[in-house]
């Protein structure tokens, strides 16, 4: 057999291209496989516990303040300490005229440790203070994860809200086409207006303008769920909403609310405060430093024995009684401190004691209204359309109204579903505030 070059290719040339084709199969085949992998993982609903679990997963904002908590914890252990002691070394009464380092009876080398003690119970107050910095931190830190929490579980609600308004004005959308259809058909054998076939085609105008808008609000609200999960935020949420049964009683939550992660780190502001105040007192105690030094002399006394080395101990005390304005005017500015503190804490006392009443009312004005809704006001609202639409039929009513009747309840279930989604994000505030657990 002749080829078209006029010879036979060669067998290990054959063979090689026909494993390199092999490899790239493979290649395209698993890179075929992960590209199907991330599709179906994106078509996978997003619930509202992974929402959750996803937004709490290494939360930076979290993770920063535990890093100062534990920065805090070891600055307390330094505190705890007492100052590195200081070396000293010397050469002393040196004769610089005439004679040595033996001629001299008072020349001598000296070495010597300096050990400073800081004043009153400085250090075990400075360390007490950094625990309770650190004890407040943490407690921030739990306070954030409160709020990325309810901040997520918002974000989802919201997005989940605007996914269903999508689906029901588009199963909607069919709906209005058979009306425009009907009057076509009714103005086409004289039984209606011109008039009726315009304001039918203006509201499926309408209809396509609501769905772009709805449209714009889903991409919003994907990307505020995408501050908290990610890339996740661009799968479809699930259709259905969290089980929340029932609240406490008020009262409950009002004393579950003085366990709040705030609250309790505003009472470790006000210790840290104290712990100023303890400190500034301290300030009016001396401090003082001990000295021990060894001095070594060569030569000899005029006896002829040899001159004897030399020990020493000291010890310095501040004297603070010329700093009695200072340690007033810091003193005056711990107390002051602590006051704020307090002050502080019962401003956010009280602040979340208000948001606590009111969203507890809020959501169960939300969940009496949901009942009605439930009981009446859909069915009604579904009634009024059909009703409308067989005097329409029947030559007993205006086009006009029928067009009400549908978008009223077109509007009636939507406004059905923002309501169940605002008692369940009222739900996440009062979790947040009264520490429910998820």
């Amino acid at each position: 057999m002749f080829f078209i070059c006029g010879r036979s290719p060669e067998f290990k040339y054959v063979r090689r291209v026909v494993g390199r084709s092999k490899i790239l199969c493979l290649v395209l085949m698993m890179s075929t496989l992960f590209a199907l992998n991330a599709a179906a993982q994106q078509r996978v609903s997003l619930t509202l516990a992974e929402a959750e679990d996803l937004a709490l997963a290494a939360e930076p904002g979290q993770q920063a303040m535990k890093a100062k908590a534990a920065a805090l914890e070891a600055r307390a252990k330094v505190a705890g300490q007492l100052p590195d002691p200081r070396l000293r070394v010397g050469l002393n009464n040196f004769p610089i005229e005439s004679g040595g380092f033996r001629t001299e009876g008072m020349t001598h080398a000296a070495i010597g440790l300096q050990q400073a003690f800081p004043a009153g119970k400085t250090r075990s107050i400075s360390m007490r203070q950094f625990d309770l910095l650190a004890a407040e931190m943490n407690e921030n830190a739990e306070a954030r994860s409160r709020n990325v929490l309810t901040a997520a579980r918002s974000a989802w609600l919201d997005l989940y809200y605007w996914e269903q308004a999508h689906e029901l004005v588009s199963e909607s959308r069919p709906l209005f086409d058979d009306l425009a259809t009907v009057t076509r058909s009714l103005y086409s054998v004289g039984r209606k207006s011109q008039q009726d076939v315009l304001r039918a085609e203006l509201e499926l105008s309408r209809l396509q303008d609501r769905l772009i808008d709805i449209e714009r609000q889903r991409s919003r609200a994907q990307a505020v769920l995408g501050e908290w999960v990610g890339s996740d935020a661009a799968r479809p949420v699930a259709p259905k909403l969290p089980s929340w049964g029932q609240i406490p009683q008020l009262e409950s939550m009002q004393a579950m609310l003085l366990g709040h992660p705030v609250l309790r780190a505003a009472d470790a502001q006000i210790e840290v405060r104290g712990a100023g105040v303890d400190l500034a007192n301290e300030r009016s105690k001396p401090g003082w430093t001990l000295d021990l030094g060894y001095s070594y002399r060569e030569g000899m006394l005029p006896s002829g024995e040899s001159r004897s080395d030399f020990i020493s101990l000291g010890v310095t005390v501040d004297l603070p009684f010329f700093r009695k304005t200072s340690v007033d005017s810091t003193l005056s500015a711990a107390l002051q401190e602590r006051s704020a503190a307090k002050s502080v804490r019962e401003q956010t006392w009280r602040s979340l004691r208000s948001q606590l009443v009111a969203e507890h009312a809020r959501w169960h004005d939300l969940t009496r209204r949901l009942s009605l809704y439930d009981a009446r006001i859909l069915n009604q609202a579904k009634d009024n359309a059909e009703a409308s639409m067989l005097a329409y039929q029947s030559d007993r009513g205006d086009f006009a109204d029928v067009m009400r009747a549908y978008i009223d309840d077109l509007n009636t279930r939507i406004d059905h579903i923002r309501l169940q989604v605002e008692r369940a994000q009222s739900f996440a505030v009062l979790a947040n505030l009264g520490g429910l657990p998820r």
